[in-house]
Formats: C-alpha cells, sequence, structure tokens
C-alpha cells in the first residue's frame, strides 16, 4: 500500500529525528522525509515533489534558518499555510510557547517528549479529533 500522507521531521539532532520517526511510523498510512534545517524545510515543500506533506514537526534551535523562521514562512506562505505545525523543542524558556503559538503552531511539546502524545496529536491533526 502506498503511503497517503507525509509528514515532514525538521531537525537537526540524528538521535531526535529518529525517536520521532520511530514514533511516527505507526500511524497507518504515513510516510516520514526529514530535513536538518528550517532551509531544507522549505526547499522541501517548494519542490512539491512526491506526496504532499501533510504535517510537520519541527525544532525551534536548527542551523540556517530556525523553527521560529521555519513557522513565520510556513503561515505566510498560501502554498503552506494550512499545513499543520507541531513544535518540537529542547528549549525550556518559558516564553517559547506563546512566540510559536502566536506565529501559528499547532502544538508545542519540549523535550524529552512523549513520543505517544507526538503520535496521538499528529493523528488528531491529520484526521481530526477522536469521537
Amino acid at each position: 500500500m502506498k503511503p497517503q500522507r507525509t509528514i515532514l521531521i525538521v531537525e537537526d539532532s540524528d538521535t531526535s529525528a529518529t525517536t520521532m520517526e520511530i514514533a511516527l511510523s505507526a500511524l497507518p498510512a504515513v510516510a516520514v522525509i526529514r530535513a536538518a534545517s528550517g532551509r531544507e524545510a522549505l526547499d522541501i515543500l517548494d519542490r512539491g515533489e512526491g506526496d504532499p506533506v501533510r504535517a510537520i514537526v519541527t525544532d525551534l534551535q536548527m542551523p540556517y534558518m530556525d523553527g521560529f523562521e521555519l513557522l513565520q514562512k510556513i503561515r505566510s506562505n498560501p502554498r503552506h499555510g494550512c499545513i499543520p505545525v507541531v513544535v518540537v523543542t529542547g528549549d525550556p524558556d518559558p516564553n517559547n510557547s506563546d512566540r510559536v503559538s502566536r506565529l501559528g503552531a499547532d502544538a508545542y511539546f519540549i523535550k524529552p517528549f512523549s513520543p505517544a502524545q507526538l503520535r496521538q496529536k499528529l493523528e488528531e491533526l491529520l484526521n481530526g479529533p477522536a469521537p
């Protein structure tokens, strides 16, 4: 069966990206692709090759373009603005939650995070809340 939904993980730490990828691989009909920076993520979105990206999970602290700038650019682009974005960060700054919320993030998790909670949130964003 060909994956119908693609989730883009934007994370410069291989360990964190792999943990997220394993957690999300349990979702039905999902393919996971990875980018190591916000810049690389935007390139993937703009190329639009393969199945369209249905959700994005991003870190905040990354090289070249951080998660704040990535989120701002996604939300300001009519082609990508409606894609759900989940932020997962190791930066415990209490202002981050409000800032990413104002920028349009759909969810926010602080590392260490629960892979099960991340998976559940993405299921809700992709399918709608459970009845």
